[in-house]
Parts: C-alpha cells; structure tokens; sequence
C-alpha cells in the first residue's frame, strides 16, 4: 500500500473519530465520505495494477482495442450478411434458370 493510501486511512480514521466526538454535521459526514470513496478507488486501482504512471496509457490501449475487437466484429457480421444475400440472391437466380428451363434453350 503506498504512502498516499496510508494518509487517507490515517484521515478516514481521524474523520471517523471527530465525527464520533462531535455527534455528526454535514460537513465532517461529507468528509468522510469522500475520503472513504477515494480510498476505495485508489485501493481498486492497486488491486487491478492500474495505479502506476502508466496506467492512463494502458487503459488509452484497452480502449482502442476494445473499439478495434467492435469493428471488426460489425466487419465480419457485415460480410456474413452480404455473402447471405449473394448465396440467396444466387439460389433465386437458379431457381428462375430451371423454371424456365435455361439449359434447353442453351442447346
């Protein structure tokens, strides 16, 4: 746990105890409160290996790739449903071709 971390505690502590002696206001109860909110952050930030200097970057990097895994996954249903419509489209064609008997007039 990092030296930042061991200062919120020490003033969520503090807080807590004020806030016990005093019998509560809105202000201390804010405090605590937020002091309470950006511990547990920083505390899932460690937790995750998100609370270095370049955790904004991996997190830039985890995004694009996210937004590339989307394209590509709408690029494939894309080319999915485009073949669907050929093949069909395909299928009528040569159902029209024996209908009308195409390969008789070939010949």
């Amino acid at each position: 746990m990092t030296a930042a971390a061991m200062d919120r505690e020490d003033m969520l502590a503090r807080l807590i105890a004020q806030e016990s002696a005093q019998g509560g206001d809105l202000v201390t109860l804010r405090a605590i409160v937020e002091e309470a909110s950006e511990l547990g952050a920083e505390r899932l930030l460690c937790r995750m290996g998100l609370s270095d200097e370049t955790a904004c970057e991996d997190l830039s990097e985890l995004r694009d790739l996210l937004q590339a895994w989307r394209d590509a996954k709408a690029s494939a249903w894309k080319a999915v449903v485009d073949w669907s419509v050929r093949a069909l489209m395909a299928l009528v064609l040569i159902g029209i071709a024996m209908r009308i008997d195409a390969l008789r007039l070939l010949k």
